[in-house]
């Protein structure tokens, strides 16, 4: 029979926070500064879970060398860290799913790829501090994911084991990441999947089309 579930664990970008207006602002600010047009959020949503570095060159694609690259990378960072919180918000129904864990004495918190000068700021804005029981970012630990590190780090931090934990989150690697902790996995389908991915084949233990999805698998395993 399997352990009930003690802990959940949360991705950030595109799982607990539509952090999608503000990143979309400040890389389209980079493009326009080059001298490149915009791009849609449709057309960012699917690079967000690739990180700052890989959004950019995916943005820009071949029309400039590796070192403009570089400069626009850190160019992106630098507007992306000064307005991360203008539009981000937690996702509708979150806080009301985080207001059921902590009614059931269920400990959560946030293990994301995200840069703690970033991270921290962010959490701090959307009033989660305080509440979350870790938060554990993409250079918390030597590793980030899909490498299990940050999960056990996260497991550290909550007194839980494992097997005791649920990560939520929208991308491959967060599945692979909670998988190889030994942990249980869902997709949040809600997030930021590119329209080509197929979360079915990742092998996580579930998949939810909302937030609200979780408490109800919760349901059944908790």
């Amino acid at each position: 029979m399997p352990v009930s579930v003690r802990t959940v664990l949360f991705d950030l970008d595109g799982t607990l926070a539509d952090t999608l207006p503000d990143l979309a602002f400040a890389l389209n600010r980079t493009l326009e500064a080059e001298g490149l047009e915009p791009l849609s959020e449709d057309a960012i949503r699917p690079l967000i879970t690739e990180g700052g570095r890989v959004m950019v060159d995916m943005a820009v694609g071949e029309r400039r060398d590796q070192e403009a690259k570089d400069r626009m990378r850190h160019a992106f960072l630098d507007t992306y860290g000064q307005n991360l919180a203008n539009e981000t918000r937690l996702f509708p129904e979150i806080e009301s799913v985080l207001d059921t864990l902590d009614e059931r004495g269920i400990p959560w918190g946030i293990v994301t790829n995200k840069l703690a000068a970033f991270t921290d700021p962010l959490v701090r804005a959307l009033a989660i501090d305080g509440r979350a029981k870790c938060v554990v970012s993409g250079d918390t630990t030597s590793h980030s994911k899909p490498h299990p590190e940050p999960m056990f780090y996260a497991c550290r931090a909550t007194g839980a084991k494992p097997a005791e934990c649920v990560y939520l989150g929208d991308a491959e690697k967060d599945v692979l990441a909670g998988r190889r902790a030994g942990m249980r996995t869902l997709v949040a389908l809600y997030g930021y999947l590119p329209e080509d991915a197929d979360p079915h084949a990742w092998g996580a233990s579930g998949v939810v089309d909302s937030p609200l999805g979780l408490v109800r698998w919760l349901e059944d395993y908790a």
